[in-house]
């Protein structure tokens, strides 16, 4: 056997900085996802384009631009810098490393397009530096002591060393050090003072010793201290203030009193003091300032007086001051920061001190009303911190900086950002169909464009007012709902969930007039939901949940003519539900929940003409040209690794290599699915609930190239990454040298030239340098091309190798 040279680039250690999928030829494809574009705060269900204008529709209240999950914001002004390593997932809690940079912890895997496990940090000059140990499920509290970076949360691991919810980090490398306090459950809160790491969570153990819900740790020996206030339930937050530790949390007993939910201790004895504030429920935040002690929470009285969510108490007596922020809807104060004057703070609220806010507030620390600090948060904010000039907030968002649109957007394809389109709806829209000036929309909601509409109605493209089109639909089993619009010519055809639509008793399916909205004889009467419609020609297909249309037998897919109504012989039969039709041509595109979840049907006859295996369901098909893009919730495709969105050939059902999502295993906080997609020109517009793509933070929308050798988003290079053959591959076994610039995770691949993986292996931990390995295939490779991937991160190399007998 005779292996060449690999490729030049990779012997010279040349690092790739994109997301790579294997071509057949050696080469490599990606596609590109445009950050440029603006994400909403939840669920897109449907996207319409039209000229330089693409609508979406679904469940989000907000649209801003793709922050990530953690971000620094300028403490005078809110704004956040022009660029920053963006945070895929949720940060949960953030330390300041003491140079002006942070240590950021919480449920992540991506950090600035870096691969970090739920830890990572970010230097003052906000680049995301080396420093990974990675954690395998979810930090939630950290605390920086000396030369030692504390971590607690959910994890028993972490670099592969088996530590149990609590860990002692080496403060420049992130070694996980000796130091093993060993937590029965989860940690959610931490506290350095002196040579103690104060710890509270849901244990019953730490340190070697028994400790309910709280424990004090030596810093050096991570051996519980004698300090054992006891408390009966979970501890979420905890402060320190001189010789007293506050503790706050969900418990009802602590240091040997009864205390509602939030206490004083000694630091020495570990006894409850006579500070009393009595509160009503959880406390999930403490923060203390001088004499003053904030409380952020679930409670609605604390100190003697009514206070929602959030609380000043006076640190001497336990009263409530007369400071009173009163968040608006019962939000939740999840994290609470002071800053001089200021008090920052975040959590489920939509407005605070007397002012709407996004989940992220400054209040006045004197008056407790909101300054004009006004980040705005697409989603609930976890933690909040402070660093000199720089606010840290982190959380369950993914933008920042947004603005408010209701069920409904526009946005402008050249910048991505919305434009002022903004009719504003009261639920959730399911269906967009743009015709001329008019934009009809369909769903579950009881107004748009300030007028009553009941699930349908059509607005002004330019303006975004409700016409005086109302069919206003009613009924419906268990709930109504309009999911699928076609319009064609002067009609337009509706699916969903309904009895009654434009004035006349219709099941599930109907035509409307496009001028007055009243129905029209046309009447095919479903028996059950219709979900999806498409029409061709004189014939108007519909897929759902029915088993018969008319008085026919028909499983969940029919046909119909345009004019008439008349069922037609057309008769697929789809084994379960059908959410996605597309009619192209002599083809129909089905996708649902039935055996295969995708097919391609013969548009006169109702034969399969292909339907490669999804593994799970499919929501959105969209066709252009000689390609069908495929949308869902499965992870693969007849054998092949594609999750959630995939291009099919649409004449023979191939799996191509279009693939933005690259590998699951490089992006596994994807998840959600794909519910709409919509191709326009070059771009394939990608709706649904994932929040994230590709391995950034794009949640819910997406704009991707529809193919072709492209170049990918870009990630800084990996100095030090390098790949080469060792040596001649031989009975099964192929020799690598590599190199790598850390320790952080990494995986040596093996692909055929069909691109199927013959052998795999993990080889981060043997940390950074070089290093010789094997890929075992467990049989002789079969003479052929083979491709060698070697990927740390958003990083990949590939290496090239024909096999001569």
């Amino acid at each position: 056997m005779n292996l060449p040279a690999t490729s030049p680039r990779a012997a010279a250690g040349f690092a790739l900085a994109a997301v790579f999928v294997l071509a057949p030829d050696g080469g490599v494809l990606a596609q590109t996802i445009d950050q440029n574009f603006w994400v909403p705060n939840a669920p897109v269900y449907a996207i319409a384009c039209v000229g330089e204008t693409i609508y979406l529709g679904g469940s989000f209240t907000q649209i801003g631009p793709a922050t990530g999950g953690g971000v620094p914001i300028d403490a005078a002004t809110g704004v956040l810098p022009p660029a920053f390593p963006k945070v895929v997932g949720t940060v949960r809690a953030m330390a300041p490393d003491g140079a002006g940079g942070w240590y950021i912890g919480g449920a992540f895997t991506y950090v600035g397009g870096f691969r970090r496990y739920n830890l990572a940090h970010v230097a003052a000059d906000l680049s995301v530096s080396a420093w990974s140990p990675a954690a395998d499920l979810q930090v939630n509290a950290l605390a920086v002591s000396g030369s030692f970076v504390y971590a607690g949360g959910q994890f028993n691991n972490i670099s592969g060393t088996p530590r149990s919810r609590i860990v002692a980090l080496d403060a420049t490398t992130g070694a996980v050090t000796t130091w093993n306090a060993s937590a029965n459950a989860e940690v959610l809160a931490l506290v350095a003072s002196g040579s103690t790491l104060y710890a509270g969570g849901a244990f019953t153990a730490i340190g070697g010793s028994p400790r309910n819900y709280i424990a004090a740790l030596d810093a050096a020996t991570g051996a519980a201290t004698t300090w054992n206030p006891s408390a009966d339930n979970r501890v979420y937050a905890l402060a320190v203030s001189g010789s007293t530790i506050y503790a706050g949390g969900w418990f009802t007993t602590i240091g040997g009193q009864a205390r509602n939910r939030i206490a004083a201790l000694d630091a020495t004895t570990g006894a409850a003091t006579g500070w009393d504030p009595n509160c009503s429920w959880n406390v999930l935040t403490l923060a203390v300032s001088g004499s003053t002690v904030y409380v952020g929470g679930q409670f609605t009285s604390i100190g003697g007086q009514s206070r929602n969510r959030i609380a000043a108490l006076d640190a001497a007596t336990g009263a409530a001051t007369a400071w009173d922020p009163n968040p608006y809807l019962n939000g939740d104060v999840t994290s609470l920061a002071v800053s001089g004057s200021t008090v920052y703070a975040g959590g489920y609220f939509k407005s605070i001190g007397g002012q709407a806010r996004n989940y992220l507030a400054a209040l006045d620390s004197a008056t407790g009303l909101a300054t004009p600090w006004n980040p705005s948060a697409s989603n609930p904010v976890f933690a909040v911190a402070v660093n000199g000039p720089t606010v840290f907030a982190g959380g369950f968002f993914t933008s920042v900086g947004g603005v408010t649109r209701n069920r409904l957007a526009a946005l402008d394809a050249a910048t991505g950002r919305p434009t002022a389109w903004n009719p504003g709806v009261t639920g959730s829209v399911r269906a967009i169909a743009p015709v001329g000036s008019t934009i009809y929309v369909g769903g579950v909601f009881s107004s748009v464009g300030g007028q009553p509409r009941n699930c349908i109605a059509a607005l002004d493209a330019t303006t975004g007012a409700a016409t005086a089109w109302d069919p206003s639909a009613s009924g419906g089993y268990t709930y109504t709902a309009v999911n699928a619009l076609a319009p064609s010519g002067t009609t337009v055809y509706v699916g969903g969930s309904f009895y009654n639509i434009g004035g006349q008793a219709r099941n599930y399916i109907a035509a409307l007039d496009a001028t007055t909205g009243l129905a029209l004889p046309w009447d095919p009467n479903a028996a059950g939901r219709v979900y999806a419609l498409a029409v061709s020609g004189s014939t108007v297909y519909a897929g759902g949940a029915f088993t018969y249309m008319g008085a026919l037998d028909r499983g969940r897919l029919a046909a119909i003519d345009a004019s008439t109504g008349a069922i037609t012989a057309w008769d697929p039969y789809a084994s379960d539900y059908v959410y996605a039709l597309e009619a192209s041509g002599s083809t129909v595109y089905a996708g649902g929940e039935f055996n295969e979840y995708a097919v391609a049907l013969d548009a006169v006859t109702g034969g399969r003409i292909w339907g490669p295996y999804f593994d799970y369901k499919v929501y959105a098909v969209a066709v252009s040209g000689s390609t069908v893009y495929v949308g869902g919730y499965y992870a693969a495709i007849s054998g092949q690794v594609r999750n959630r969105i995939a291009a099919l050939d649409a004449a023979t059902g191939a799996v191509t290599e279009w693939n933005p999502n690259s590998d699951p295993a490089w992006d596994p906080d994807f998840g959600g699915g794909v519910e709409a997609l919509e191709v326009s020109g070059p771009t394939v517009y990608a709706g649904g609930t994932f929040r994230s793509l590709g391995g950034l933070p794009q949640s819910h929308f997406a704009a991707i190239s529809a193919g072709g050798t492209t170049t990918s988003v870009s990630a800084p290079p990996a100095a030090g990454l390098a790949l080469a053959f060792q040596s001649s591959p031989a009975r099964g076994d192929v020799g690598v040298t590599f190199s790598l610039p850390d320790a952080s995770p990494a995986r040596l691949e093996l692909y055929d030239v069909a691109g199927r993986r013959i052998a795999a292996r993990e080889v981060g931990a043997l940390g950074a340098g070089s290093h010789t390995a094997t890929l075992s295939k467990g049989q002789p490779l079969a003479p052929g091309v083979y491709l060698l991937r070697l990927s740390q991160g958003k990083h990949a190399l590939t290496a090239r190798a024909v096999l001569l007998r």
